[in-house]
């Protein structure tokens, strides 16, 4: 360690050996570092806006590329003018061309230094490289559909365990941990603490998926973080970050407190929430402060109602159980009534029975000899009628007039000329005999 300066050292010496020139005052080596940065040429940059932020006088943003970054700013008058004579609407992700020079705010006892580069003038390149990487992983993952795979999921609605993953410090945390205190859930949360900015976050929320996922008990996971720039989200739109989301057999609610920008983390979970707040809503599904109080309500009603029931099922037991005897023979009484009046009917009705029977017999009887006198009258007439029809139609009657009727030697009746023909040898019936006949063309 480097002794204390003696007392008849000056306050303002240099280091001892060092061949620098100095020392110089802080302000005054500060007012010179400013005057040669202002001296350098001006220039145009182009590159991607991101983490654009408006204060009261001044506009702060960052231009990136490929390759490096560079802190910019601009006076607010100046850049609302700008963006008003071109009719912009900046926003991170987009491409712009900036104007302007370095300059550097020296600072002072009470104020930190800082470099920027002061933007006088700026307008639009186009779509940046960033959103546009965004926007092509998007179409891919969709034409592999892995934007559905977690949509396809059954959530529960009461699920026993809950996983988040979120910044250990961050707002997120108290506002799902509040959100699911109103709402009554009084299952597990498994925190897994990550980062969920930079570089490190992504690789570091796949493994806390993958923990959560070996959890038996945890039937949901969140993924919640506040707002931020385009910049800050980029690490929920990473690849394999996605894809290990969309490949996960656990529903994942992604919870980016963000409006105006979507990652891809958005698309292939299982439902997207604006904020925190509202993942907890979506991770569980009943409200269980309601669901007990309407239980609570419906377990009175039918305490009540069985009571009422009971009570009054007593009464009638009671009163029956008053006078059983009278009962019983008001029972009987009405039973032999009844008896009384069984047999008085079926003997009214045996009766009826017997004189309809009779009748029907006394009927029966003379339509049978009507119909057997009729049949002795009618019958032989109907048969002499008959017989002169079947002599009618007799084919020996027919040969009888001079027909003859054509069969072939084995028997088949011939009906016209090309049978015959083909027939060759034919056999003739007369009335009076069959005759064989040879048919020969003239």
């Amino acid at each position: 360690m480097r002794q204390a300066s003696s007392p008849a050292e000056p306050a303002g010496a240099g280091i001892p050996g060092s061949n620098l020139s100095g020392p110089y005052p802080v302000g005054e080596y500060a007012a010179a570092l400013r005057s040669k940065l202002r001296s350098f040429t001006r220039v145009q940059l182009i590159g991607e806006l991101v983490n654009l932020r408006a204060a009261r006088a001044r506009v702060y943003f960052e231009l990136r590329d490929a390759t490096g970054a560079i802190p910019c700013s601009a006076w607010r008058d100046d850049w609302e003018a700008t963006c008003a004579r071109e009719g912009l609407a900046p926003q991170d992700g987009m491409q712009i061309v900036v104007a302007g020079g370095c300059d550097y705010y020296p600072g002072s006892a009470s104020a930190s230094p800082g470099f920027s580069f002061a933007v006088h003038d700026l307008r639009v390149a186009g779509e940046g490289d960033l959103l546009a990487r965004i926007e092509r992983l998007r179409r891919q993952l969709r034409s592999e559909g892995l934007l559905e795979r977690q949509k396809q999921l059954e959530r529960p609605l009461l699920p026993r365990a809950i996983g988040v993953i979120t910044g250990e410090s961050g707002k997120a945390r108290d506002d799902v941990r509040a959100a699911l205190q109103r709402r009554g859930w009084r299952g597990r949360l498994v925190w897994a603490f990550t980062p969920v900015q930079d570089r490190h976050a992504a690789p570091a929320i796949c493994r806390a998926l993958g923990d959560l996922a070996a959890v038996a008990d945890v039937e949901v996971v969140i993924i919640a973080r506040g707002g931020g720039s385009l910049a800050d989200l980029m690490a929920l739109s990473d690849e394999t970050l996605c894809r290990t989301v969309a490949m996960c057999a656990i529903p994942v609610i992604a919870s980016v407190g963000h409006h105006t920008d979507r990652t891809l983390l958005d698309d292939v979970a299982a439902v997207s929430c604006s904020t925190p707040t509202h993942a907890a809503e979506a991770a569980v599904g009943i409200d269980c402060v309601r669901a007990r109080t309407e239980a609570l309500a419906a377990a009175v009603r039918l305490r009540e109602h069985g009571r009422r029931a009971v009570v009054a099922r007593a009464r009638t037991l009671t009163m029956l159980s008053r006078a059983p005897a009278g009962r019983l023979e008001r029972q009987r009484g009405l039973l032999h009534q009844r008896l009384r009046e069984l047999r008085a009917g079926a003997r009214r009705r045996m009766g009826s029975e017997r004189a309809l029977a009779h009748t029907r017999a006394v009927v029966l009887g003379r339509k049978a000899s009507s119909t057997l006198i009729d049949c002795r009258r009618r019958r032989p007439r109907e048969l002499e009628q008959l017989a002169l029809a079947l002599a009618g139609h007799d084919p020996q009657r027919t040969l009888e007039r001079g027909y003859a009727l054509a069969f072939s030697r084995g028997g088949e009746p011939l009906s016209d000329t090309g049978a015959a023909r083909t027939a060759r040898e034919l056999r003739l019936r007369f009335a009076d005999g069959e005759v064989d006949v040879d048919v020969r063309e003239p």
